[in-house]
Order: structure tokens, then sequence, then C-alpha cells
């Protein structure tokens, strides 16, 4: 289960503090089981910061914590504190990328299940789409991805297995198989009947919820092989 640690602390010393958070990383490299950590600072209150750490699980905490460089850095934290810095304690018990959750519901909803009409709720309007693909280097309009959408279910009954995906700050990557039986007219091929794989990452950039900006790296060369209109 993953563990959340958070600090809590009050400090005029600002850039103090985060050299020796640099010095910190800088020594435990390859021994620190610290996955993620983020520190904010009160809007209210300049001195106030709260430091947010996440590991694995409680007993890798426990590991973080027991490095020699972790004990020093935290006397040293102590002493740039004005005052006793207070510590709590979290199991998560629900943690939710909800980027992530958008992207995976493209994959899953708009292209492996037809339902076009969540393109306006997922999208921005003037989503920029750039695909190796297409002659063009880039399209803008969510009604551009309505067409390619429709075009891919015309000629393929096909469905996406998500691989892997990451998400961090405004961004998802997601890196997907398709599976698809050539059904119909495809870039001028007579349907084969064939069931074709492809692979492929997808970088969706987000803003205000939406997926405002698109990146598609596919085996399209791999595809049209299967298809029989290329040179093996």
């Amino acid at each position: 289960m993953t563990f959340v640690q958070i600090i809590d602390c009050k400090t005029s010393k600002l850039d103090d503090m985060n050299r020796l958070m640099d010095t910190w990383v800088e020594q435990t490299q390859g021994k620190r089981t610290a996955t993620h950590s983020i520190v904010g600072r009160d809007h209210t209150d300049a001195n106030h910061l709260v430091e947010i750490i996440e590991f694995p699980s409680y007993e890798e905490a426990m590991k973080n914590s027991n490095l020699p460089e972790t004990d020093r850095t935290f006397q040293e934290m102590v002493a740039l504190c004005d005052e006793m810095p207070t510590f709590i304690d979290l199991d998560v018990v629900r943690d939710e990328p909800l980027n992530a959750a958008t992207a995976r519901r493209f994959f899953e909803e708009i292209a492996g299940e037809g339902k076009l009409d969540l393109i306006g709720e997922l999208f921005a309007p003037d989503y920029r789409d750039h695909d190796i693909g297409k002659a063009e280097e880039s399209t803008v309009g969510s009604d551009v991805l309505r067409q390619d959408v429709a075009r891919w279910r015309g000629a393929f009954d096909f469905r996406f297995a998500l691989d892997d995906q990451v998400a961090e700050g405004d961004r998802v990557v997601t890196r997907w198989t398709w599976t698809g039986r050539h059904r119909g007219d495809f870039l001028g091929i007579a349907p084969t009947g064939k069931e074709c794989t492809m692979t492929g990452t997808t970088i969706f950039r987000f803003r205000d919820g939406k997926i405002q900006e698109g990146w598609w790296y596919h085996d399209m060369l791999g595809l049209m092989r299967q298809l029989g209109a290329a040179v093996a």
C-alpha cells in the first residue's frame, strides 16, 4: 500500500531549505526509497511550508528514515525551522490520477466503443493533433479527431490494450497495443479480413481538465506490411 508522509514546518530560510534537500537527494542516490516529493508554500504565509513525500509502502518509508543521510538532513532541517516540524503518516486509500483516467476513456470508450459524442466532453474544441501517419504535420480541431476515429472504425473492428501509462504534470503518456480486423477500405486497400496488430505511444497534454494536444507514434509501416501493401 502506498504510504505518504507530510512534513509541516515554518521557516524564513527557504533557500537554505532547498539547498539542504538538494544535498539529501544527491547523497541518497541509489539508496533512498522515496518515489516522489513535492513542497508547497502557504499562499497566505510565505514562511509556512508543507512537504509531501511518497513511498511504495510504510516499510519502505522506514528504510528511508533509517538512512544516516536522512537523519543528518532531519537535524539540519530542524535547525532551519522556526519551531519543531510536525509529521503526519498516511496510508493511501485512494489514488486517482484524473488526467490518466480521461486518457483511458479515449482509448476504451471513444476509440474502442465508438462513443464519438464523448469527444466534446474529453477534448478541447481547438485540440491540436500531431500524427506521424498523416501527411500534415499537425491538424487542429476536435472535429478532425472525430473524422479520424470514424475512418479507423470504418476500416477495422479494433480494440486497444493499454500496456503502460504514466501521468506527470499536464501530460499523460500511454503505451498501447492495437488489434484490429480489416473489414473496410483503408487508404485505398480493399478489405482483406486479416487480423492485424500495431504498437504505439500517445502523449496527451491537458488544459483545464480536457485534452488540448496529442502526439501519436505508431508502427504504421508494420500495419501496412500485414495488409500486404508494403514490402517486408
